[in-house]
């Protein structure tokens, strides 16, 4: 059963969004908040079930999630009137600031995941003062690194009210890499076919296409001068792996941070312990989860003093901390080493 609240929030251009918060919002001034925008394919669950998991525990206690339904994309949803214009992933992610001012949150941290890092980058550039930092999972930095390889594949999905075998290859290659094809591990079975179902089921596929086309027809991202700390995730064995190497090279290496995955195509599913202890590492260089400590993880520094969880908390240097350590903390200096015995999702 969700564990969370479901709001209906009116955005500028891009019709009603169904929200789902995660974490108790009047408690926003202690806990660190996360924007959280899906794939294709996938709804507001995917990032649900993924901040559910165990190794999630400590950070879910001290946060807000806000979870966003692309338009169409709630369970079991209607097919959009005809007469509804689908928005380009930029005016989506500038129409997200309207989730902000209703709920009345002040700033997040934003959490993409596909064509959702895509909406989360944009929405960052275009509200800057929202926004402390992007945590970005297998995002495409330019408008013709997919398009061009797969357009063919939707030929046969024109008019159709289900999604067509070429479509559904598509997804999944976007979703979990081609390499994952050729492994006959069985829970790796296990995943593509539960999003498999979910795709012929709960996933409305006529909506599912006008996102699929937002995404193709995507416009380049504009991140080299970005101002906030960046994040980008991406799993060796997926299929966008060298698409986000691409973009890293593209950014100043001051504020991005490359963070590549072995043996995963699909982060959130097949290795959520890794991305607990990179988002943890993150928030610390943002100040935030400043008391929330994992396995594996080693801290090259170390604060005493009191601290709170939400905003940029006050503390006291401790030994060998210079000013500049302690004006400006950064997850570069942070290391993290992979501790195997991490709980795995069941």
């Amino acid at each position: 059963m969700s564990d969370s609240q479901k709001f209906l929030v009116k955005t500028e251009r891009s019709g009603n969004v169904y929200v789902h918060v995660q974490g108790d919002l009047t408690q926003q001034d202690k806990r660190a908040i996360f924007l959280t925008v899906h794939d294709l394919g996938c709804n507001h669950i995917s990032f649900e079930n993924f901040v559910n998991q165990p190794c999630m525990s400590e950070i879910k206690d001290r946060s807000i999630f806000i979870h966003i339904d692309v338009p169409g994309h709630e369970d079991n949803a209607d097919t959009l009137p005809d007469s509804f214009q689908f928005p380009s992933l930029q005016v989506l992610g500038e129409d997200l600031v309207a989730v902000l001012d209703t709920l009345h949150i002040r700033y997040v941290i934003g959490l993409g995941e596909g064509a959702g890092a895509n909406v989360v980058a944009r929405f960052g550039l275009a509200h800057p003062s929202r926004v402390l930092g992007l945590i970005l999972i297998n995002c495409t930095g330019s408008a013709t690194s997919v398009k061009e390889n797969f357009k063919s594949k939707f030929v046969n999905w024109k008019g159709k009210s289900t999604v067509s075998q070429s479509a559904m290859d598509y997804l999944i290659f976007h979703k979990f890499g081609h390499q994952l094809m050729n492994e006959t591990n069985p829970d790796k079975e296990l995943v593509i076919n539960e999003f498999v179902k979910r795709l012929q089921g709960t996933i409305n596929s006529k909506n599912l296409k006008q996102y699929v086309n937002a995404f193709l027809n995507r416009k380049d991202l504009m991140l080299k001068d970005y101002k906030q700390d960046i994040l980008l995730v991406t799993g060796v064995l997926g299929s966008y792996a060298n698409v986000v190497e691409k973009l890293h090279r593209d950014l100043n290496k001051h504020k991005a941070t490359l963070l590549k995955i072995e043996r995963a195509g699909d982060v959130l599913a097949e290795a959520p312990a890794k991305m607990a202890q990179s988002i943890l590492l993150f928030c610390k260089g943002q100040g935030l989860l400043t008391s929330v400590t994992l396995p594996g993880i080693e801290r090259q520094r170390t604060f005493s003093g009191s601290s709170s969880d939400g905003e940029r908390p006050r503390r006291s240097l401790s030994r060998g901390m210079s000013m500049e350590d302690y004006d400006r903390p950064n997850i570069r200096r942070l290391s993290i080493s992979v501790n195997e015995n991490l709980p795995s999702p069941k």
